[in-house]
């Protein structure tokens, strides 16, 4: 009984835990990304104007960046909710990834002037941004997350069919 409720379990989530993560993060980049829409509500606001500033070797800067970076994450987020240009927002993500990284070479003094600031933190977690969109963009380039039954199964035919070929 209990290995029958595992086994469900586990085909349950193979089936269906991709796409949660990709929804929450596309609902974790809508609201970070809204929130850049209005000046002064963002925490990151500050930091992120001036990433894209020193990246756009000053084209965009102030509101103009801001604007931008809003845009995208939105963009994103909503291409993750829905799944439609989904491999296209995960392009975008991947620069915006970049980007959100960057602080870390452009201001490191500024975030480490000891221990780490808050901002520094703040950072950091988007290590597990990025491990989510790696899970995510390896499903839309066909990648299966499959249960170990399932696998054995797998296995089974495909020795079959090299047997019979």
């Amino acid at each position: 009984m209990i290995e029958n409720t595992i086994s469900k379990l586990a085909a349950w989530l193979s089936k269906h835990s991709i796409d949660v993560l990709r929804v929450s993060l596309g609902l974790v980049f809508v609201a970070f990304g809204t929130l850049k829409f209005f000046p002064g509500v963002s925490p990151a606001e500050a930091l992120s104007v001036a990433t894209l500033e020193k990246l756009s070797l000053g084209t965009l800067s102030g509101y103009a960046a801001q604007l931008v970076i809003a845009g995208m994450e939105v963009f994103i987020g909503l291409t993750l909710v829905t799944g439609r240009f989904l491999k296209t927002g995960l392009v975008v993500m991947t620069g915006a990834l970049a980007g959100f990284f960057a602080p870390y070479a452009l201001f490191f003094t500024d975030l480490f002037p000891g221990a780490p600031t808050l901002e520094a933190q703040y950072i950091f977690k988007d290590i597990v941004l990025a491990a989510a969109a790696m899970v995510i963009g390896a499903r839309a380039l066909g990648a299966r997350l499959v249960p170990a039954h399932e696998r054995h199964v797998e296995r089974a035919r495909d020795i079959r069919e090299r047997v019979a070929a």
